[in-house]
């Protein structure tokens, strides 16, 4: 059987899939899955074990409509589906399916206008719904052929070899990988995801004087990002404990950063996932109207967070500014959970 998955869109999105593709792989072990994603994220799964094959589109291949139209037609033509799932079923990527109306399951959203590319539709994800089991949905109408074997766990891979190295980096850079270690992503690429610089200062001040003993690397992107994690370590004082010029300089990397990772802390963000499909225990502040039942799934990895939501019902945040509610989340707040997680994972 040949399954063909399209999930074109950032990262984390592609990162979370992987709970389909590997659904698909344990209750179809005989099944040859393609997946279709961006190019330029699209070296994050080389080498997944539930994926045999990468289907990637450029920036440029995505932004011709000639050019898109025949890749896709030839991806559907050169290769005879089973199974076709759409997990965006945009215009774009509905024709996928409606290029080979011969392919018995041609599975997509339940939109006003996608009736004519699907004959399974499965509904949208709810407010505050888990993404993990909206994403596993997709694969319900399969279990007309078989009992579909759900596994909830994201996952990324990458070879030993590339563990090895990184192990190798670390010790280059005067960290030991077999002491405690966090990654705390302090800052954010979007300013609204960023919880408050001072309060973020001060949880990690109370940390490095409870846990001497632990490294910190802090995660961050060229330009604004570093300039906003160099400004945090600085009005820190510059502690030995922080290695501020330690990063993975790819999504692989980060990977393999994960696999020698104690504990990921700071702002929520597709880091983390990468942190948690890796199995890195993780703990976050969530932005207002970033629902943490939808992005943090819950898997075999630890995945806390820590929202408004928790703090305030929801007729008073209707009441609050978006300031007001991102400052409920206080300092001690963050601390105690920080402190109770620390000491669980880090025994």
């Amino acid at each position: 059987m040949n399954i063909l998955v399209v999930r074109m869109r950032q990262m984390g999105d592609a990162i979370l899939a992987t709970s389909l593709l590997n659904t698909l792989r344990h209750t179809f072990p005989e099944a040859h899955i393609d997946f279709v994603l961006n190019e330029r994220i699209a070296p994050l799964f080389d080498g997944h074990p539930s994926v045999d094959r990468l289907i990637t589109f450029s920036d440029s291949e995505r932004h011709s409509v000639p050019t898109y139209i025949k890749k896709v037609w030839h991806v559907v033509h050169d290769t005879r589906y089973d199974v076709i799932i759409d997990m965006r079923s945009t215009v774009n990527t509905m024709l996928f399916a409606l290029f080979s109306p011969k392919t018995e399951y041609r599975i997509g959203l339940r939109k006003p206008y996608t009736w004519p590319a699907f004959n399974h539709r499965v509904a949208q994800n709810k407010v505050g719904g888990s993404i993990i089991d909206h994403d596993l949905g997709f694969a319900a109408p399969l279990a007309m052929l078989r009992p579909i074997e759900r596994v909830a766990d994201f996952t990324l891979h990458i070879s030993d070899t590339e563990y090895i190295d990184f192990g190798s980096y670390l010790r280059s850079q005067d960290l030991d990988p077999d002491r405690p270690l966090m990654v705390a992503n302090v800052t954010a690429k979007l300013a609204s995801k960023v919880w408050a610089e001072d309060r973020m200062v001060e949880v990690l001040r109370r940390f490095i004087a409870k846990y001497p003993s632990w490294q910190i690397v802090f995660n961050y992107a060229p330009g604004q990002e570093a300039e906003n994690a160099h400004r945090i370590y600085t009005t820190l004082g510059c502690p030995p404990q922080v290695k501020i010029d330690v990063q993975a300089r790819s999504p692989r990397q980060l990977v393999a950063m994960a696999r020698y990772t104690t504990l990921f802390f700071g702002n929520e963000g597709g880091a983390r996932h990468i942190m948690q499909a890796a199995g890195c225990p993780s703990l976050v502040v969530c932005a207002p109207e970033n629902n943490k039942h939808t992005w943090l799934p819950q898997t075999q990895t630890e995945a806390q967070g820590i929202s408004p939501a928790d703090l305030a019902t929801a007729a008073q945040l209707a009441d609050m500014s978006r300031a007001e509610q991102y400052a409920l989340i206080t300092p001690d707040i963050v601390w105690q959970q920080l402190d109770n997680m620390t000491q669980r994972v880090g025994k």
